[in-house]
């Protein structure tokens, strides 16, 4: 048994997480201070303590606070760095908020697990973001009728130079960037997931936050949704249990190695990548459901007209590859929404 701490616990990844530690037999803590809008993070929680009672603590705080955060790391084995600011669209309206949470948090988190935990094992995720818009780095892309596609490249791996682009690729950079760095300098035990498009259950989707969710929503409910862009844009999803097993991976990982400091891409990769336009026509030829109309507008900033993950680092170090492929997993999305 290990004790957990998950930093935004409450989350849509992190409540997922939460439930699958403690299935593992692990004490877990969730710390998360429900700051995102709407309801998830308290049906999350909920369904937490529904499901697991006491086997699960929660702890209201904000990773900006260090006191409450030194209470929070004491004693842990593991933690797993998710509490963010996760919208481009919020981290332009509000570049302050987004880098208090998101780099300054970061910062916070590791200074509370150096100065008063003992040496945990620390999981950082970060975003394919951080690479910005590929083709300054001249990755060539060509145009077909439903997507965007690379020219000459399978996918994007670890050795990619980072390119920040909008505040929430350089404060979730500014977080990645420490990470690494508490391996280098003071021998802490991290690791850094640059993931790409997770989806899956309990996950309570905005428009700005959880695309591939949103849109089926959108078209179960037969609402409308607006495309940023053309609808040609790529992302490789993951399914969420997919992601949960690369944790676990990473975790014995560390524990077997003691290797620190390194960098994952995490994603579908090339076989689970899909477009806004593919996704709607699945949806509607495999499932008979659509919205009510779809409109266009301007693209919105740093949005990557493709991005596709290059996992092989992960399958090699790692021994992970994704065992849900994205018909099924869009499945399994539309049949809990149907609940």
């Amino acid at each position: 048994m290990s004790k957990v701490l998950i930093t935004g616990g409450c989350g849509f990844i992190g409540s997922n997480l939460a439930a699958h530690r403690i299935e593992l037999g692990d004490e877990v803590t969730v710390y998360d201070n429900m700051s995102r809008p709407g309801g998830g993070p308290y049906n999350n929680l909920k369904y937490l303590k529904d499901k697991y009672g006491n086997l699960v603590t929660y702890r209201f705080g904000s990773v900006c606070d260090l006191g409450h955060l030194s209470q929070a790391v004491s004693a842990k084995d593991i933690i797993f760095h998710l509490a963010a600011q996760t919208a481009m669209t919020t981290s332009i309206d509000q570049p302050r908020l987004d880098f208090q949470t998101n780099a300054l948090g970061s910062f916070y988190v590791l200074e509370a697990a150096r100065r008063y935990g003992k040496n945990p094992i620390m999981i950082y995720t970060s975003t394919n973001k951080v690479y910005g818009d590929l083709t300054k780095k001249k990755v060539e892309l060509f145009e077909e009728s439903r997507r965007w596609a690379f020219k000459s490249i399978v996918g994007v791996d670890e050795s990619y130079p980072l390119d920040y682009e909008g505040p929430y690729g350089c404060s979730k950079g500014a977080g990645d960037s420490y990470f690494l760095d508490y391996a280098r300098t003071f021998g802490m035990r991290t690791l850094v997931f640059r993931m790409s498009g997770i989806y899956g259950v309990n996950q309570y989707a905005t428009e700005d936050q959880g695309w591939v969710t949103w849109i089926i929503k959108q078209a179960l409910k037969n609402l409308p949704i607006t495309i940023y862009g053309d609808g040609k844009q790529v992302r490789d999803i993951l399914y969420i249990s997919d992601l949960l097993e690369a944790f676990d991976q990473a975790v014995n990982f560390v524990d077997r190695t003691n290797t620190k400091g390194e960098i994952f891409n995490i994603g579908g990769g090339s076989p689970n990548s899909i477009s806004i336009l593919e996704l709607l026509k699945v949806l509607e030829s495999n499932h008979g459901i659509k919205p009510s109309s779809v409109t266009y507008t301007d693209w919105r900033r740093a949005d990557q007209k493709v991005y596709i993950s290059d996992i092989t680092k992960a399958a090699g170090m790692l021994a992970w590859i994704p065992k849900v492929y994205g018909l099924r997993g869009i499945e399994n999305v539309i049949d809990w929404l149907k609940q």
